[in-house]
């Protein structure tokens, strides 16, 4: 990710077809070690190629892919709207949970210490 990070910031400053010296020197000025095979792989992967035009192709497979995380299926109950009230009941038995987390203080540990 830092040789695709350097590329496209000298991409960004004007480079249209930055050069593995190029790269080597972005990474070098934020102290991160230049992977020549790396650097090499995606020179010759990009090689004659827009670079708004892979982005875009990214994308598209982007899009194809699930990103759901952590959906909770939930069943609707046969009372219809008895449902409501027992949720509310839960988030604020959730919401009660959290002020006394919050209310810790500092735990003995200031700010500044």
């Amino acid at each position: 990710m830092k040789v695709i990070a350097a590329y496209l910031l000298a991409v960004l400053g004007g480079n249209t077809s930055p050069s593995a010296e190029d790269l080597k020197k972005i990474l070098g000025s934020v102290g991160a070690d230049a992977d020549e095979d790396r650097i090499e792989l995606l020179l010759s992967q990009v090689k004659g190629k827009d670079i708004t035009e892979l982005i875009a192709s990214g994308r598209e497979k982007l899009a194809s892919v699930p990103a759901g995380g952590g959906a909770v299926a939930v069943a609707a109950p046969a009372g219809g709207a008895g449902a409501a009230p027992a949720a509310a009941v839960e988030s604020k038995k959730e919401e009660k949970v959290e002020d006394k987390e919050e209310s810790d203080d500092d735990m003995g540990f200031g700010l500044f210490d």
